[in-house]
């Protein structure tokens, strides 16, 4: 934005000073001269002047005290003007002490400005509104660039999976192309699967910036009841996987969008049933209610992961090492996805690992004040 040129904040401040300076100092004079007038209230000040001709030995003194106040102006100009220079003067070297934190910033956020986003004001001294100030840019400042760097990892991370599927789907169709009397049906097969794992990453991809920019209309929803609509509709996937679910949960209201929090809970649940044990495997899902604040929880049974690699399978396309072996392991976005949608509506996701194996994932969303009840669903495959 252009902007016409004006004063600096520290001129202006300069001048400030200054004009209250004479300003008072005026004051003070005019107090001055108004003691000497005729029935003024101010003259306490000079009430010990006469009016009239003082005798004296070797003649007589004039005693009018306008005499005292003309040789008084000369005097009061010159204190005048001292206060000016020392007003000016002060002002400036006052102004530019008190407004160097304010450079600083104002030089960090040319340097952000630039692209360097690991430059740091940390204005040392005791807080007030300038140190507020530098220490709010500079959360803000770490919170740009992590965000930063998360999305140029996700970008990478995106370009890569998607390169995947379109280099197979480019090998096959030269193979076709140089082999003619190959068998078309399985190549046809691998093609389809190839696009289905595009098209799921693609609409993944697109699900979590959907979340990100939350851009969605949010409502009244019970968590409960979503959570019952998640595990009902993955109870064919249990059966075929040999999991058992067991769901309980009080009614959990909270606001927000209907679709998202479905897609969150199936992929929590969905997570839970792909990655677990080969037998005796069991997902338990549950909610609860708390003063301000609803809760959604899923765990599974698995193998034992390490508390390094849970903190890492929220990010983007990050997988544990039994899921590279698994063909479910999906699009690597399931979690990620989890955990954009709890974010955008005001939540937190924790993953921790189970003593005995699997992991322990618990959604924590604001809670709408309503009656609280218990439910009961249980189901098993």
């Amino acid at each position: 934005m252009d902007r016409a040129p004006g004063l600096s904040v520290r001129l202006k401040l300069t001048l400030s000073y200054a004009g209250f300076l004479m300003l008072a100092g005026a004051l003070m004079l005019a107090a001055a001269w108004l003691a000497g007038q005729y029935r003024q209230s101010f003259e306490f000040l000079l009430r010990y002047v006469p009016d009239g001709a003082i005798s004296t030995i070797g003649g007589l003194v004039p005693g009018n005290n306008s005499f005292l106040l003309r040789a008084f102006a000369p005097a009061a100009a010159i204190a005048l003007a001292f206060l000016l220079v020392f007003g000016l003067l002060g002002g400036w070297l006052l102004a530019g002490r008190m407004l160097a934190p304010l450079t600083r910033i104002t030089d960090a956020t040319r340097v952000a400005a630039n692209g360097s986003l690991s430059h740091r004001i940390r204005l040392p001294g005791r807080r007030d509104e300038f140190r507020e100030l530098a220490d709010a840019f500079d959360a803000m400042l770490a919170r740009v660039e992590a965000h930063v760097a998360e999305q140029r990892r996700f970008a990478a991370n995106a370009s890569h999976e998607l390169r995947t599927p379109l280099a197979i789907t480019q090998t096959l169709v030269d193979v076709a192309r140089n082999d003619p009397n190959r068998d078309t049906g399985e190549l046809v097969d691998r093609l389809h699967a190839v696009n289905t794992r595009a098209i799921d990453l693609t609409e993944a991809l697109l699900l979590l910036s959907r979340a990100d920019q939350r851009s969605f209309t949010r409502e009244p929803v019970d968590l409960s009841l979503i959570a019952e609509e998640a595990t009902e509709t993955l109870l064919p996937l249990a059966e075929k996987h040999g999991v058992t679910i067991e769901t309980a949960g009080d009614i959990a209201p909270t606001i927000g969008s209907h679709a998202l929090l479905l897609q969150m809970t199936t992929d929590l649940v969905h997570n839970a049933i792909v990655h677990n044990m080969p037998e005796q495997a069991t997902v338990w899902v549950s909610t609860s209610v708390r003063p301000k604040s609803v809760m959604l929880t899923v765990e599974n049974t698995g193998e034992k992961l390490s508390p390094q690699l849970v903190s890492t399978l929220t990010e983007p396309f990050q997988r544990g090492t039994v899921r590279l072996h698994n063909h479910h392991a999906g699009v690597g976005l399931g979690l990620a996805i989890a955990k954009s949608i709890t974010q955008a509506h005001d939540g937190a996701l924790t993953i921790t690992p189970r003593t005995g194996g699997g992991l322990h994932v618990t959604v924590q969303l604001p809670a709408t004040p309503t009656r609280t009840g218990r439910l009961n669903h249980p189901g098993s495959g």
